[in-house]
């Protein structure tokens, strides 16, 4: 996968500065997901991986929406005329996008105005960090369709975020959470206005693509395994990860620069 010339059918792709932006762009429809741009998505965290020119990545909605979560028509509508085999290959699938999000190296930043519901809120939860306009409006509504809340790894990454029982309270009801709640609760880190919505985000994507972008992957990596492992394995597997982090370039050379008194710059080495 080349970022400089990647061009996606379902979803918008910008790269510059080391930072990548994908863009949810049915605006007429609040962005919302098909089988396609699932499987797309999905692949394009997969390949992600293997891209260490990309050391951030945007996510964001076009028109003023973040995502409407898995289209009636072209989703929902489908999947209540498929038996329980093809329901399964595609529950799969989506949660397949959640895992990708979490296994590529790469800091993800949730760019987050208005709608942001079903999949869409999933998306915003499997990110690392959250930037949301005062209009953002979460919500995880499986509920509101027949369908549990349990829904590509919401049960278990919902409650590490906000809480077991705030994240109940969302799964149970599907009610939207707007954004001041969402930021007090900590799903959002932070609320800003939406004419400045993708810059902070960019902002803050070009600040992480400027550090140790190694070093960053093994936090995600940590953050992301520590929570099923003892305290005591946790430690361990820190002191492992710190080593292998401490024989990198990256390291020496924020050692320099503190001896010389300047400002490191890393190489992700």
């Amino acid at each position: 996968m080349n970022p400089e010339s990647f061009s996606p059918e379902h979803f918008g792709w910008q790269f510059e500065g080391g930072v990548a932006t994908v863009t949810l762009n049915r605006p007429d429809r609040k962005n919302p997901l098909t089988f396609e741009s699932y499987a797309e998505l999905r692949d394009t965290f997969r390949a992600l991986v293997y891209v260490p020119a990309v050391k951030a990545i945007v996510v964001t909605g076009a028109g003023g929406n973040f995502s409407s979560g898995g289209d009636v028509h072209e989703i929902i509508g489908p999947l209540t005329e498929m038996a329980m085999p093809e329901l399964l290959n595609f529950t799969r699938m989506t949660g397949d996008l959640v895992k990708a999000m979490r296994a590529c190296p790469q800091p993800v930043i949730a760019a987050i105005d208005g709608i942001c519901v079903g999949a869409g809120a999933i998306m915003a939860m499997a990110s690392d960090l959250r930037i949301a306009t005062p209009a953002a409006k979460t919500a995880f509504l499986f509920t509101r369709v027949g369908l549990a809340g349990c829904d590509m790894g919401a049960c278990a990454i919902l409650p590490r975020i906000i809480g077991q029982g705030r994240a109940s309270d969302l799964l149970y009801t599907g009610r939207m959470m707007g954004a001041e709640e969402g930021e007090r609760w900590g799903f959002h880190n932070r609320i800003v206005d939406a004419d400045v919505l993708l810059d902070e985000a960019t902002k803050l994507a070009r600040s992480l693509a400027a550090g140790p972008t190694f070093a960053h992957g093994i936090t995600k990596t940590q953050l992301s395994t520590e929570w099923s492992v003892s305290v005591e394995t946790a430690i361990e597997m820190e002191a492992q990860a710190q080593a292998i982090c401490m024989a990198t370039k990256d390291f020496r050379r924020a050692f320099e620069a503190f001896a010389e008194k300047r400002t490191p710059e890393f190489a992700g080495d």
